[in-house]
This record gives structure tokens, sequence and C-alpha cells, in this order.
């Protein structure tokens, strides 16, 4: 028999789909209203598994949490909350809780968790504590209720408190350095330094120095000994971003520092030693590259220690709407705007869109609707173009025999019109997608030439080329990830 105790201040509707769930005479479903009462069950009948909501009328979820750990540490205890924040599924499951579910409860989820603790419950569990609930719309929550993320929060808790490497993987723009952050401040390092690094953005040949510092005169221009972010961030933890793009050169030193917690400064002979965790992230398949001799296979093993992978947005479901909720807030404070809802014909657009930037393109798009917007409803028209309807084709072809200064008729010569005396069309025709394509890329990468570069999977120094040669200086088109580089700025 399995004997099951909800807390929760109204505990009707679960209790009746608990008890659908897990009817009788094979299961006991009992229930309490507040903290004490619960607890008071929990003396007397030792159940197998605890339903415990987050909020209580006598007592927080968490305070009674631990006090079910000193009855008996062996209860599986889940968490159940209207909450969709991060950080209470993350305290808790970074504690031992056995698991977190949200409200309204789907009955499979219900039946899958309950029935594993109820195994858990026979061959006990190790307890532990937690903290509070933070606020809804603060800058940096991870945001989300999709099982994917549910499943990502139960990973940060898990791996918050051991102090092992973790990597993390997922498409650009799926929040990576806020899952770092939130690790670091789930973590028993969250009162020293958090360093973040974009392995990317820095020229390859100052990125050794940025990590491990360099001495005087150990290179052209360093008329001063710089201490690195390895060193700064001693008892710390630091972030590296796009570790990915990191030289095969510098992968060894890092590997050392791992394994050794030592390094010395580039051009010095002293050994630094250090302490700090690192936490990794990359949009590339580092197995795969390591396969190929393109990443340290040595290295790449010792980062994967804990490996969690982001989902896209495209595969977070009704995530969207609650992330459009979240950022319209966020937003119409930042910029004095006033849009309180969102047409149901906007979600659809937003809906059908697939988001290869994911959620930081969300939020752009947002800021982007928000400028045009008048009145307090969020219209398809206030969406940047490429929400709008579909373009009509005609609107920049040319007539068959036009061709003008700007070059060919693209739709033309791809359905075949081609003239007697056309020469050189392939390449034409390249330059003429070139001058579309590149543009659009630079300006959804807002400038920078290495995320553009990534877009259009061709190098950053392969883009810097065509972008001269087709005389695209605009200067929105700087690239802040090189403010060093020698052809900038782009204008």
């Amino acid at each position: 028999m399995g004997r099951l105790i909800l807390i929760d201040d109204e505990p009707a509707l679960i209790a009746r789909q608990a008890r659908q769930v897990f009817p009788a005479p094979d299961h006991v479903v009992a229930v309490a209203a507040s903290g004490a009462e619960g607890l008071d069950l929990i003396r007397r009948e030792r159940p197998d598994v605890v339903l415990l909501d987050l909020h209580l009328p006598d007592a927080t979820g968490f305070e009674i949490y631990q006090a079910i750990r000193r009855i008996d540490a062996r209860i599986p205890v889940i968490f159940v909350t209207v909450a969709r924040t991060a950080d209470a599924a993350i305290e808790a499951m970074k504690q031992g809780a056995y698991d977190y579910l949200f409200k309204p409860l789907d009955l499979h989820r219900l039946r899958e968790v309950v029935e594993g603790a109820f195994e858990v419950a026979r061959r006990m569990r190790a307890p532990a504590a937690v903290a509070e609930d933070p606020d809804t719309d603060a800058p940096g929550a991870i945001v989300g209720s999709a099982p994917a993320m549910l499943e990502v929060y139960k990973a940060i808790g898990r791996v918050a408190a051991q102090d092992v490497p973790v990597l993390i993987t997922g498409e650009s723009g799926t929040g990576k350095e806020l899952v770092a952050q939130a690790i670091y401040q789930h973590g028993p390092r969250s009162r020293q330094p958090f360093l973040a690094l974009n392995c990317a953005a820095i020229p390859e040949t100052l990125l050794e120095s940025e990590l491990f510092g360099h001495e005087r005169g150990s290179f052209t221009g360093a008329d001063r000994r710089r201490i690195g972010k390895f060193e700064q961030c001693n008892g710390g933890t630091i972030f590296l971003d796009e570790i990915g793009d990191m030289p095969v050169a510098l992968q060894a030193k890092l590997l050392r520092l791992l394994q050794e917690q030592t390094f010395e400064r580039v051009g010095g002979d002293e050994t630094i030693h250090t302490d700090v965790r690192l936490i990794a992230a990359t949009h590339r398949d580092l197995k795969t590259w390591s396969n190929e001799g393109r990443f340290r296979a040595d290295l790449y093993y010792r980062l994967s220690v804990f490996s969690l992978n982001l989902p896209p947005l495209r595969e977070r479901g009704d995530d969207l709407r609650i992330l459009v909720r979240h950022f319209l807030r966020r937003l119409n404070a930042e910029m004095g705007r006033e849009v309180r809802d969102v047409a149901p014909e906007t979600y659809d657009r937003l809906s059908e869109y697939p988001w290869p930037g994911n959620v930081r393109e969300l939020q752009s798009t947002l800021k982007q609707a928000l400028l045009q917007a008048s009145g307090p409803l969020l219209l398809p028209r206030f969406l940047p173009e490429a929400f709008g309807e579909p373009a009509a084709a005609t609107t920049a072809v040319r007539g068959r025999g036009d061709r003008s200064e700007a070059g060919l008729d693209l739709t033309v010569a791809l359905e075949g019109g081609f003239r007697p005396d056309d020469r050189d069309v392939y390449s034409e025709l390249h330059r003429q997608l070139d001058r579309l394509l590149l543009p659009a890329a630079m300006d959804f990468a807002h400038g920078s030439q290495h995320q553009a570069a990534l877009i259009l999977g061709i190098a950053r120094q392969t883009l810097r080329q065509k972008l001269k040669q087709l005389g695209l200086h605009p200067a929105h088109l700087v690239d802040h990830d090189e403010p060093d580089a020698p052809d900038q700025p782009l204008s």
C-alpha cells in the first residue's frame, strides 16, 4: 500500500486528482491544509511520499520541507506550485527534493513522478533544505514551465552544490549564461566573484593574456603585468562562453588548470595556484569536434563531467506566451510603454516563426515592436517586417528585360530568363545575394561580425572581406566583438 500526504492550502482539486491516479484500497491519500497539520500527519502516519505546496498559510514550503527532513529523511518530497520561475525548482533539487511539479498537474506526469517516488521511498533518500522564491520579473530570471525547461531546472539543482565543471550546450540565444549564473547563485561559491568571458569575442592573440595574465615585456605592448581572469577570480566561478572557439593550443593550458588548479602567466615562470569552478558553454557539438581533432578530447571529457543541454525556443510550446508576457512587463518599465496585452493574431504570428535566435531574438523582436506600438494592445502590424504578411515577390523584381545598374534580376535569372549577351551570371547572382543577405545577418546580430558569420556558416574573415568587397560600410555594421580589429569601425 502506498501512503501519500498532500500539504496544500487549497487541496480539493489536487486531492481529487491524486485519488483518481492512486485509488483506494491500494493507496491512501491524506490531506492537510497547513504546514503544521501536515507535519502532525507525517509524525503519525510516516507516509511514503509527500506532495508539498510551496506557499502555505503558516509557513513556506521550504520551512516545512526542512521539518519533514528532521522527522524522517527517507520520505521523498515532491514540490507543487503555480510559480513559473526557475529558482524554487533549482533550490529544491539542489537540496535533495525528489521532484518539482507545476500546477495545474498533468495526471500522466503525476503518476510517473509519484510512482518513482514510491520506489525511492523503499530504498531511502538523502535529505536537504532550501531558500526563498525570487521576484518573477527580476532581470536575469529563467522563465518557463515547459517539460524540457523543468528538466533544466532540476539539472541545475543537482549540480549547483557539486564543485565540478559544467558544460552547457544549446543553440545561440537559448540562455546559457543565465543558466551559468543560476548554477553560481545556487552553489557554495555564491559569495565569491563570478566572471564571464566570451572566447569567440576576444582575438586569439589576446585570449591567453585575458585568461591567465601576462608579465611585463612578455610581448609587444605588454608594458606592465596583467592579472588574468583565473587569478582575479580565485575562490569564485568563471564562465567561459563559446569555449568551442578557444584555440587548440590554449586548450592544453586550460586542461592543466582544471586538473591541477595551477598555471603560469604569459611570459612568466612563476606557478600560480588558484581555486576556481569552471562553467563552460558552446553552441557547437564538441563531441563531434573532439572526434575530428578540432577540440581536445581530454578537455572535452574533463568539461563534460556534467552536461546540460538547453532546448530551443521552438521546442518549448506554451513557454512562448509566458516569455512574451514576461518581456512585455520588463520592457514596458524600461521603455516607458503601456502595452499590456497581446492580440491573438500577434501570438499566431509569433508562434509560426521558427526563432533561429531563440529567446534573445524574441526579446529583440518585442523591443522593436514596442517602439512601433501605440495603445495598450500589441497588434501584428507592430511586429518587425519578418513577421508581417508574406511580401509580394514582385516588389523586388524588375521587368524581364530590365538589367539596371543594381544588377541582375534574381527571380528572372532563376526562372531561366537569360539573355544572349549575359556573362558571369553565377558570380553576379552571388554578389546580389550577398548584398541582401549580409546586411540582414549583421542587423540580426546587432553588428557582431562573429555572430553574423555563425548564422551564415562562413568564417569571420570571409564575412569581413565580402563586406569590404561590396562596399557595405554603414556605421551600424560596427563589429562589437572585436573593438581592436584593424578594420574597425566600418564607416
